[in-house]
């Protein structure tokens, strides 16, 4: 017999870490390191994430200190960020790139609360369109008669309250992620 619930909590995980990483990369007015790390760098001929040319760290609440392994890519690294439209312009001191991140105007924290909340809005979809399709396996397979009709309504029954507990930690991500948003 199969258990459509086990494969459909591995789909669920990806929503919400999908939606942490999403939510990481939002310029809250304090330093963090998913603001970057995926910034990609023209080195070497190709193009790379700045984590993997670069050491990043958070020396302090509001700066973002990228100190490059090769120091030939420091321009580099400045372009790409000045290319990322980060909103933060770079300080490049010859062998580190530092970012200072400007405090939020009342307007813009209003403005990024709205972006956080269709970003979790659009992962509620995704978490409704996996729940659906999986529900949609567990029909067909009580048709095929490979479930009988009390396995289909225990694996929906969990399924519906899996769905329910990703729907509130996606809820809890978001209330955290406000709060550190209206933080000044």
């Amino acid at each position: 017999m199969v258990n459509f619930v086990d494969a459909a909590k591995l789909e669920f995980r990806k929503v919400v870490e999908s939606l942490q990483r999403e939510l990481g990369s939002l310029r809250t007015g304090r330093a963090n390191l998913a603001l970057v790390e995926d910034v990609e760098v023209e080195a070497y001929g190709t193009k790379m994430a700045l984590k993997a040319v670069a050491s990043l760290s958070t020396p302090d609440a509001r700066t973002v200190l990228i100190e490059p392994w090769d120091k030939t890519v420091l321009k580099d690294i400045e372009r790409a960020i000045i290319a990322g439209n980060l909103g933060i312009n770079p300080v490049v001191d010859g062998v580190a790139v530092r970012l200072v991140v400007p405090m939020l105007t009342e307007e813009s924290r209003k403005e990024l609360i709205k972006v956080m909340k269709g970003k979790l809005e659009e992962h509620r979809q995704r978490l409704r369109r996996v729940r659906d399709e999986v529900k949609e396996k567990i029909i067909a397979s009580e048709r095929e008669k490979n479930l009988s009709e009390d396995e289909r309504f225990r694996q929906q029954e969990l399924l519906d309250k899996m769905t329910g507990e990703c729907n509130d930690e996606i809820k809890d991500i978001g209330e955290n992620k406000e709060r550190e948003i209206m933080t000044i």
